[in-house]
């Protein structure tokens, strides 16, 4: 089941935060569990206390013991300006062109701000990144990203660690039927693996997620809940769900010729 994202072949739709584990140990096993490919690291959040784990290894370089790609994020962002110049820092220090674009427009439901959000990633294509916009559902903002050179979209389900689910369904919906050969990763919202496979099989291409696993009680084991309900949320999306009928439809013939099973 492997899909491409820019320009890098996948074989895991999940996709990790670091951020807010108990412990740099637990954020280390939970990654192995998830069988991510790809984490999300902040250079805005890390905290002085975060820097290493008791045994002195410093952060990053636990980061790098994941032998994941990194995901760097512009998490903290409120304008154009202010985000574009962390990619470029984040980008000379994980010497990767991917950057999680986000720049946030209202500080209560942190919500982007798509003015500055289509402004940043424009001028990030430009300079060569690949951006990953933490975007609205709404198809139009969608469209500008895609036309300043966008390759992906990662549209809320819903607010960013509120763990409601796919509020946003509608909207959503709409996003795949109309961008059918973009890929698209949903991101923030996620509150359980019910909600995730939701996502997977209305089609989505991966799910991106952080408080979902680093809050749960036992972050190792809802990690790998998450990597199957990924996984299974896909194949019955390849598989074609069943329609919904309006009536009860018997599965086992009650009419027709007769027969006797011996």
């Amino acid at each position: 089941m492997t899909w491409n994202v820019a320009q890098t072949t996948l074989t895991s739709r999940f996709l990790l935060g670091t951020a807010s584990y108990p412990s740099p140990q637990i954020m280390m096993d939970s990654v192995r569990a998830s069988g991510t490919e790809v984490i999300t690291v902040s250079l805005k959040r890390q905290a002085a206390a975060q820097s290493s784990d008791p045994g002195g290894r410093p952060y990053f370089a636990m980061i790098r013991e994941l032998h994941c790609h990194l995901l760097p994020n512009t998490a903290g962002c409120h304008t154009a300006a202010e985000a574009i110049s962390l990619a470029h820092m984040a980008r000379e220090v994980f010497d990767t062109p991917w950057v999680k674009l986000e720049v946030i427009g209202d500080q209560h439901t942190l919500q982007p701000d798509v003015f500055e959000l289509v402004s940043a990633a424009e001028a990030l294509v430009k300079d060569g990144f690949q951006v990953f916009p933490y975007c609205t559902e709404d198809l139009v903002a969608c469209q500008r990203l895609l036309d300043v050179g966008c390759t992906l979209l990662m549209p809320w389900a819903a607010p960013i660690g509120s763990g409601q689910g796919l509020v946003h369904l509608s909207g959503l919906r709409t996003l795949r039927e109309r961008l059918p050969d973009v890929p698209l990763i949903v991101d923030a919202g996620i509150g359980s693996p019910m909600d995730a496979t939701q996502a997977m099989e209305l089609g989505f291409d991966g799910v991106l997620l952080n408080s979902a696993v680093s809050r749960a009680l036992n972050p190792v084991q809802m990690a790998e809940a998450f990597k199957w309900a990924i996984h299974a949320g896909r194949l019955a999306f390849e598989a074609g769900i069943m329609a919904e009928q309006d009536m009860a439809m018997a599965t086992t013939p009650v009419t027709g010729r007769p027969f006797l099973i011996g």
